[in-house]
């Protein structure tokens, strides 16, 4: 297993990023506001608008570190990677595979039954933990019913009935999870989950949080060889990395929405660090992005079992270990894929 490297996240919307000798200068309109060694680090995400130096661009991508761009908003603008690693035999099965609606319905259904196994285990460590705070019936209702459908996803052989199934669950467990928001509850109300644009504080960080989580599935994927941008269980959209948001939906409860529910439960984040904007979108302030990012690379550092290998590794280094099995799958050397179920 490899090691997990830094990412370097720049958060204000007016700096920009050139390459002096083997570091990273950053810059603003008042000049040079510091300077980062590229040794170390692993991937780059700027929240500017202003950019990059084609320079850096091109060093980046001689040592296969990912830059990713983003809207100060944390929408995703675009990617630019390196070299492809792996080799053309591994994507063109890839590509086989996903044109296949069968094929592609077989790993599909081990990713949803991983997502819809790690909501249970989310709902079912909030009843462990938090039994006296919250509605029991209800969340041990779901999580009932969310046990009831995984053993009827061997049986289906339709990605759009998977789809059906993927969607209703989701709307089931996203039902409860104001149950488990414990504070703030005036501040953080959810009703359900609503994007393009986020309506509310909840949405807005779990948006942010699931683009962050999209972003290294991608850098993930590519890095053991297979294409981003070719799904199983997403379709092929230009612009869209669909096999990292078919790889992200395992980890959204675990990483995503765990990491959401502990910033709003311990009041890492508050209702200042949110904007408002005229059309109704509410977003991530500068300031609560830097808070969100903080405790996600802490997040990222913190070791598991992995359940499929049983190797300790850092939570960061899970969206590698599922594009590795996945690689593994194709080529052969696995039956089917082993999707990420949390312990």
């Amino acid at each position: 297993m490899r090691k997990m490297l830094n990412t370097l996240y720049v958060t204000s919307e007016n700096r920009y990023l050139s390459l002096k000798d083997q570091n990273i200068l950053v810059s603003d309109e008042n000049g040079p506001a510091g300077m980062i060694p590229l040794i170390g680090l692993e991937s780059i995400v700027s929240f500017s608008y202003r950019g990059a130096s084609p320079a850096l661009m091109g060093e980046c991508a001689k040592r296969n570190i990912s830059l990713c761009f983003l809207t100060p908003n944390g929408r995703f603008l675009a990617r630019s990677v390196g070299a492809q690693n792996g080799n053309v035999l591994l994507r063109r099965t890839q590509y086989r595979l996903a044109d296949d609606q069968k094929s592609s319905c077989v790993i599909a259904r081990n990713m949803v039954a991983g997502k819809i196994y790690n909501q249970r285990q989310v709902l079912e460590r909030c009843l462990r933990d938090h039994s006296l705070r919250v509605n029991i019936n209800r969340l041990q209702s779901v999580s009932q019913g969310l046990k009831a459908v995984l053993p009827t996803l061997e049986h289906i052989e339709s990605l759009d009935s998977l789809r059906g199934i993927e969607g209703e669950t989701a709307a089931r467990y996203y039902q409860v999870f104001d149950e488990m928001i414990l504070s703030q509850k005036a501040d953080f109300v959810f009703n359900g989950r609503n994007r393009r644009p986020p309506r509310d504080n909840v949405n807005a960080l779990l948006s942010f949080a699931y683009v962050m989580l999209a972003n290294d599935c991608a850098a993930a994927l590519e890095s053991v060889g297979l294409d981003a941008y070719v799904g199983f269980l997403h379709r092929d959209r230009p612009g869209r990395t669909s096999l990292a948001l078919d790889l992200q939906e395992e980890l959204r409860a675990p990483v995503a929405d765990r990491l959401a529910l502990t910033l709003i439960n311990n009041r890492m984040v508050r209702d200042r660090d949110f904007d408002r904007q005229e059309d109704g979108a509410v977003l991530l302030s500068e300031q609560g992005r830097k808070t969100f990012l903080e405790a996600w690379q802490t997040k990222k550092r913190e070791e598991i079992t992995h359940p499929f290998l049983k190797e300790k590794i850092p939570w960061g280094l899970v969206p590698y270990a599922q594009s590795l099995l996945l690689a593994r799958m194709l080529r052969g050397d696995l039956s089917v894929y082993p999707p990420f179920f949390w312990k």
